[in-house]
């Protein structure tokens, strides 16, 4: 056994367990040694006398188990139990009780230490079937949180989508189909502030939206959900083009935790008793009109971005007129700004209209599947941003014969 010095780290050799000892008295300590000797356990094991000392190795050498005395010069009683494992949360914690402290082993273990052992009943069969417990008892409860932490993210994740990613609110005979996607920037990440929603009025007239709050993260992600619902909310309440980004730019910088947030928003109306649509937008990318399997991209008039400017007020509508048969692609700037490939060039919008071209087809989520796999392959990983996609179509080569209103895609 090597009493730790101060300043050096412990590394022990591969596969040994590392233990640690904090215990005052020099003789028990010696006792612990031998029952070292007698097991099977291959370790490299350090020594200090002081609470203070042990939580300093114990955050310099990572042990994987630590035997504690209950009774040191700068610690008495439990309080030791909490304090080593606030300095070395991976590591089991074995208590070391006297033979006339009936309750200590039991409250230790019920404040957090994986096991205990009595001094003076302590032979090395014991002390190696002790020690392998605790480790692995330890494994198991940092199993079983990491466990908890991806439960509940993906709990969050089903809140987050069914806030950015709603069903479309469409009647079942609705003159436009939809098809939509969201791919989060990073595997296993949580969604971030994009959102999209679809909604047809009483008119038949069809609302679509798209928007990208600046950032990520929880906060991004919850203004997203308020941004989404507010247009809804507005766009069933009658409120269209500058006048409905006018108010959602009042509830964004009502609602944002910091000034510097801001989000990029189109909006745009669909009728088709007139063949045409009305676009408005907000410091985001204009959507591409897709008929015959060609894209070009619609020459609407740009306005600031939400939050930029409070109170700026100038957001104009751009009338377009449609062909019979067609589609609208609206989508987050996570589609067009990756790479275009190995090189530093970027996709951007003319790259994004020729993978359309060469997409096998162009219609509903044949489409989608087709440009988010080729963007991303473009990318190669370099460019972490969200991805959302809205796909709208009408007429023959807007739908596939027999086809419903198809449901958002989840990532």
């Amino acid at each position: 056994m090597t009493q730790a010095p101060s300043g050096t780290e412990a590394v022990p050799a591969g596969g040994r367990l590392r233990i640690l000892l904090i215990e005052d008295d020099p003789g028990d300590a010696l006792l612990v040694e031998e029952y070292v000797a007698d097991s099977t356990l291959d370790v490299e094991m350090r020594w200090v006398q002081r609470l203070a000392d042990g939580m300093a190795e114990a955050a310099r050498s990572a042990p994987d188990c630590i035997l504690l005395d209950l009774h040191l010069p700068d610690a008495m009683g439990l309080g030791a139990v909490s304090r080593i494992q606030a300095a070395s949360p991976s590591a089991a914690v074995i208590v070391l009780t006297g033979l006339s402290e009936d309750r200590a082993g039991p409250e230790a273990v019920a404040s957090g230490a994986q096991d205990y052992l009595v001094k003076g009943a302590v032979t090395g069969e014991l002390l190696d079937r002790a020690v392998r417990y605790a480790v692995h008892r330890k494994q198991a409860e940092h199993t079983a949180a990491e466990l908890r932490v991806n439960q509940q993210r993906a709990q969050e994740n089903q809140r987050l989508e069914r806030g950015l990613l709603p069903v479309p609110m469409l009647s079942p005979g609705a003159p436009v189909s939809t098809t939509s996607c969201y791919l989060p920037g990073r595997e296993g990440a949580l969604l971030g502030g994009d959102f999209l929603d679809v909604v047809e009025t009483a008119d038949g007239t069809v609302h679509a939206v798209i928007g990208d709050v600046s950032g990520h993260g929880p906060d991004e992600a919850a203004i997203g959900v308020c941004l989404r619902i507010a247009w809804r909310s507005l766009i069933l309440g009658g409120h269209r083009n500058g006048e409905l980004l006018a108010l959602m730019d009042r509830i964004l910088i009502a609602e944002r935790p910091y000034s510097s947030m801001f989000a990029t928003v189109a909006t745009l109306s669909i009728d088709r008793e007139v063949c045409r649509a009305d676009i408005t937008l907000a410091g985001h990318d204009a959507p591409l009109l897709i008929e015959n399997g060609i894209a070009a991209s619609v020459d609407a008039r740009p306005g600031i971005a939400l939050g930029l400017l409070p109170d700026a007020d100038d957001w104009s509508t751009t009338r377009v007129e449609l062909p019979p048969a067609g589609a609208l692609l609206l989508h987050t700037d996570g589609l067009v700004e990756g790479h275009a490939g190995s090189g530093s060039e970027r996709l951007g919008t003319e790259g994004l209209i020729r993978v359309i071209k060469a997409a096998p087809s162009p219609r509903d989520q044949a489409l989608i599947d087709h440009l988010t796999a080729v963007t991303r392959g473009l990318d190669g990983g370099r460019h972490l941003d969200d991805i959302a996609v809205l796909l709208l179509g009408w007429g023959a080569a807007g739908r596939s014969a027999g086809d419903g209103v198809p449901q958002p895609r989840r990532p």
